[in-house]
This record gives C-alpha cells, structure tokens and sequence, in this order.
C-alpha cells in the first residue's frame, strides 16, 4: 500500500525470509563466517541456535545462495517427519528422487535402508566429482529423538579420510537442551562447532532497519526520529522479527498521514495495533 508512496520497490520489512535482507549484525556475520567454514572443512555435526525471529531462517537462505556448485544442498525446513519421509526429502533436495515420485507413491514400499543405500551411494559418487553435501535442517528442535538419532546414523556415512554429509542443525535454544538428553549423548558428542544469534545490539537496531530501508529500494528521505528508535528498541528487545512488524505498521501509519519522518507517535500507533491496547508508561520514559 505504502510502497509507491515511499519509492520502495518492494515492502522493506516483510516477515519472508528473504536473503537479501540479512543483516550482518556481529552475531549473525559470525554464525555466516562459522557455517562457511565448517562446510569447507567437513566439519561434521554444527549446531546453531536462537531465539524466535531473531533471523535464523534467514541466514540459512543467504548461506545456500553462497555455496558454489561443487556443493549439494538439501534444505529440511519441516521437522515434523518421519525417517523415512526425511531421508526421501533429503534424496529429494539432492536430486535423487523427484517430487512426483513421492507424491505419487511409488516409494511407498522402498524401506529406510534403500533409501539410506542410495544416499550412500550419491555421496560416494560426489568424490570423484571433488564435491561435497550439506544437509540443513531448520527448527530443528521440533525433531523426534528417533529422527535425531536418524540424522546421526546418517553421519556415519563416510570413507576413511572424510565424512560424506555435513550436517547442519538450526533451532531455538530448546535445541541444545535436546541434545542434553541421555539417549541424544552420542549425538551431542558429535557436534564439531556451536553459535548462538542472540537478539541485535542497542546500537544495531538503527542500522538494520536502515540496511532494510535501503535493500528494498527506497529513495532515502525516510527518517526515523531518536524517539522512534527508542520506543523500537524497548518494544522489539532486539529481535528483527519484531523490529519488522513495527516498522511495517509504523511506515503505514506515515503514509496514511503523508509524511517521511517517523516518529514516536506512528511507533507508538503500531504498538498499540500490535498489542491492541495502549503502550504501556515505561516503554514511553524520555520519548519524545
């Protein structure tokens, strides 16, 4: 609605998981450079964690966009599955099976060890390629330990110099109390690299909702007074996914009373939309 108006080429703060839009805040330019690194060194089992909206979907889009075709991708954003519907996905994303053959059930009777024998058998046809596999699974703390046990087998696939499958876990910090379970130890040694995205800085709220601003093709007249930075920092806590809904309404609320400058009233609107009620008096202190 507000797009045009604004000179935007597309809506700045949608809750998508688009790429482009990451913002390498410290934590999240370190999650980026660890995940880089562990997939070039094979590193095995790699664990990533944080909160709800802090951007963890995100990064894992602008990692795939960064891996060169030397390297297999599989992407397992639904952690509710079984197996074997996880292995097929997995030979799925990899191009071992097609979709139509799924969904039109002619593996139906194929039992998990051929489906584990074909991977096997992809992986082990990567090396004279010089290529590699990484296997990504998102939310990952939604996971059976059945499965979880699963996924550990699978990185027992492997030649006596390297490991075939990089292995790569993202979740909310319930994840890594997961991992903590008795039945889950042998998995939870296995894990080579752990990073965690905590919410953005004070100071980098600024700067992300800039960074967004700028992505989505703005003509830069867009200014958010100190009193709207503020009264976003204490709302949002840092958590981009919240920063993103805010602006969203906030940006709204500017277009529907045709001005560039945000301030604390148009957040202060959106808050009240987003909570239904009225902001509550400490989150108001010293904004002006």
């Amino acid at each position: 609605m507000y797009e045009h108006y604004y000179g935007f080429a597309e809506k700045p703060f949608s809750l998508t998981p688009d790429p482009k839009y990451l913002y390498r805040s410290q934590s999240h330019a370190g999650a980026f450079d660890l995940l880089q690194y562990a997939i070039r060194r094979r590193e095995g089992f790699v664990v990533v964690t944080g909160d709800i909206g802090t951007g963890k979907t995100t990064l894992c889009r602008a990692l795939l966009e960064t891996i060169d075709r030397t390297t297999f991708t599989a992407l397992v954003l639904n952690p509710f599955l079984t197996e074997g519907d996880l292995l097929k996905r997995i030979l799925q994303d990899f191009g071992v099976i097609s979709r139509d053959e799924v969904k039109a059930g002619r593996l139906a009777n194929v039992t998990k060890q051929e489906l584990i024998d074909s991977l096997y058998d992809f992986l082990l046809g990567l090396i004279p390629l010089k290529a590699s596999a990484v296997l990504i699974i998102d939310e990952a703390q939604n996971l059976k330990p059945r499965v979880l046990e699963q996924i550990r087998l699978l990185s027992n696939l492997e030649t006596e110099k390297e490991k075939l499958l990089q292995i790569v876990l993202v979740g909310q910090p319930e994840l890594s109390r997961l991992l903590q379970r008795d039945d889950l130890v042998q998995l939870k040694q296995r894990v080579a690299l752990r990073h965690h995205i905590p919410p953005l800085a004070w100071e980098e709220i600024g700067d992300y909702i800039r960074h967004r601003l700028e992505v989505a093709g703005g003509d830069g007249r867009i200014q958010f007074t100190d009193g709207a930075l503020l009264l976003i920092r204490r709302y949002s806590r840092g958590v981009p996914r919240l920063i993103n809904v805010i602006c969203d309404k906030a940006l709204l609320s500017g277009y529907v009373t045709e001005t560039h400058t945000i301030d604390a009233g148009h957040v202060q609107r959106a808050i009240e939309d987003i909570e239904g009620e009225p902001v509550a008096d400490e989150l108001k202190v010293g904004v002006e």
